[in-house]
């Protein structure tokens, strides 16, 4: 039986959750990622409460202009500089059952090199 696109990712994206559960001192940094926008928080599973969220159509990631990549690379410095001013310097990266190629990983190397480790 051939699983459609969704069932794929979904199938993905149930077995990334097995692995990476978020705790309080290791949350979650789980991305999104739509045809033109993407978003991205830091969530602690076990109380069940988004930390900090960001995605590209925050007022002042929305002003700014270049490629879909060089926007989710903005994203992810974003993400990690207000993880690190609420005290969060280590998580565990959801990729949402994307693979880890293009904006994905545009956004992971954006938030790794501004200080966020996983």
């Amino acid at each position: 039986m051939k699983l459609s696109k969704t069932q794929r990712k979904l199938r993905i994206r149930r077995r990334i959750r097995k692995v990476s559960a978020g705790t309080a001192e290791r949350p979650r940094l789980s991305v999104f990622r739509s045809n033109k926008e993407i978003y991205a928080q830091v969530i602690d599973d076990v109380q069940g409460k988004t930390l900090v969220a960001v995605s590209s159509r925050d007022k002042d990631l929305a002003k700014a202009k270049g490629t879909k990549s060089e926007i989710a690379a903005l994203v992810g410095k974003t993400i990690a500089e207000r993880s690190t001013k609420v005290g969060i310097e280590k998580v565990a990266f959801d990729r949402g059952g994307n693979l880890y190629h293009g904006r994905v990983k545009a956004l992971a190397e954006g938030a790794r090199e501004a200080g966020l480790k996983f």
